[in-house]
């Protein structure tokens, strides 16, 4: 029977889960280095966006807004409806091909740098723990020690600044989602108003506190999918943080007046203690990784302390450590980018022919048709006309194309249809044809909204009609 390695017992479980399924909680050591220096001010941007986008609107309208509750959209200005769902759907798959491709090439880069749960975690809630609890080792004393008169402060303090941030990206989600000057009203109405969506948003702000003071890096290891996507995506020329073996085993501790004859790594597991999933770096690509680089500015630090060139924890390709290889761009990444680049193609085309006026037309159900005495038979039709755009239209109306009929609006004796900006109208109409031009018992017809004689849409219908002897 062959007995398994120690050090392969990695492979059983996560990082952060023990022997007995238990949580093992992780105190990560705070890094320093070029890297997290690096990391910090790129969240001080993302930061300044995510809470800044809200605030900034062009021509009326926020910069970014996902109104799920009245499905409209806006995405740097432009508006986007219930109808142009097509084009959020192509852009999830778009967004998905990307991922694919940025995987195979650079492994889990965005996760460390540009997620938000790693932005939040690390570079807000994370900081404000160490400024509170101090760094590992004073973590680690503070929760071993009995509840006295310094825990409970150091604890209430963290808490109330957890959940004071939690409930300020609480908000800000909140705006994303029903607009800044939405969300100004409710906050300057009286509380009574909107008891149900404040108690709402101090729920919703709770969960944000539970992720951050509990459930941590396991949103990442457990949770989130990215991690697994990996084992599929990675190949020995992914650019991913990685341990270069060649240059550090065997490990050999550095003893003073005692010659090293082993690799580079003097095994000080800097790199373990600074991990924020908890993992060994050491030990290979693992999906617990999160690319974050504290590895890599923790060894590049013992690097210099004992005189040796930085890094042994570095970015690479398991291609670049075992052979010597530069990055190259693989067959399998070339396909994946040119089926991006198609996507992308198709995409922008769909953006730029999308037509910012949109009209639906719907036969009134139960009815069939109706024949006046002068010869004519009727259809009954509901008509929605929807604007996506900035400007206000005044002068629209609408032409049955390619058949001697026209359209009589119920209610409405004016020809021409007023559509402000951003707006929605809704008119009955009928479409009017002499019996003797009706050809066949169900016509196609369509009909074109025009302004002037640009026509800016179209819609397909059927006319009903019997036949003329």
């Amino acid at each position: 029977m062959e007995v398994p390695d120690e050090h392969d017992s990695f492979r059983d479980r996560s990082a952060t889960i023990d022997e007995q399924g238990k949580r093992k909680w992780v105190f990560a050591y705070k890094p320093r280095g070029r890297f997290y220096s690096a990391r910090t001010l790129l969240s001080y941007l993302y930061l300044l966006l995510f809470f800044g986008l809200p605030f900034i609107k062009y021509k009326g309208e926020p910069f970014l807004l996902l109104n799920i509750i009245e499905r409209k959209f806006v995405v740097f200005g432009f508006v986007f409806w219930s109808q142009d769902f097509y084009l959020f759907g192509i852009t999830m798959i778009l967004f998905v091909v990307f991922i694919i491709v940025f995987t195979v090439a650079f492994g889990r880069l965005f996760c460390g740098w540009a997620c938000p749960q790693t932005v939040f975690m690390e570079m807000v809630f994370r900081k404000i723990e160490y400024w509170i609890d101090g760094d590992a080792p004073k973590q680690l004393a503070l929760k071993r020690q009995p509840w006295n008169a310094e825990k409970i402060r150091k604890r209430v303090s963290k808490w109330v600044f957890f959940y004071l941030v939690s409930f300020l990206i609480g908000n800000t989600f909140l705006a994303y989602i029903i607009g800044m000057d939405e969300l100004k009203t409710i906050i300057s109405d009286p509380w009574g108003t909107h008891v149900k969506g404040f108690l709402g948003m101090l729920v919703f702000s709770f969960v944000f506190f539970m992720v951050y003071l509990r459930f941590r890096e396991q949103v990442c290891t457990v949770v989130c999918p990215y991690g697994r996507l990996q084992g599929v995506l990675l190949d020995r020329h992914s650019v991913v943080v990685a341990y270069d073996y060649v240059r550090g085993e065997p490990r050999e501790k550095n003893r003073k007046g005692i010659e090293r004859k082993g690799g580079d790594c003097v095994d000080c597991n800097l790199c373990v203690h600074v991990c924020p999933t908890g993992i060994d770096i050491r030990n290979g690509t693992q999906l617990d990784c999160t690319n974050c680089t504290a590895c890599i500015d923790a060894c590049d630090f013992m690097m210099d302390k004992i005189g040796k060139p930085r890094g042994l924890v570095r970015y690479a390709s398991e291609a670049t450590i075992a052979d010597g290889k530069r990055f190259t761009v693989t067959p399998r990444l070339k396909a994946y980018i040119a089926v991006l680049l198609v996507l992308l193609a198709g995409w922008l085309v769909i953006l730029i022919s999308r037509s910012s006026v949109d009209m639906e037309v719907r036969k009134v159900a139960g009815l069939l048709y109706q024949e006046r005495e002068n010869g004519e038979v009727t259809n009954l039709y509901n008509v929605m006309f929807l604007n996506k755009s900035h400007n206000d239209y005044k002068q629209l109306h609408v032409r049955v194309m390619g058949a001697d009929a026209h359209i009589e609006w119920v209610g409405n004796a004016d020809t021409f249809i007023q559509l402000p900006k951003e707006g929605m109208v809704r008119l009955t109409g009928y479409i009017v044809m002499k019996q003797a031009d009706v050809k066949e018992r169900q016509q196609k017809m369509q009909l074109g909204l025009y302004l002037g004689d640009r026509l800016l849409q179209s819609e397909k219908t059927v006319f009903l009609a019997p036949v003329a002897q």
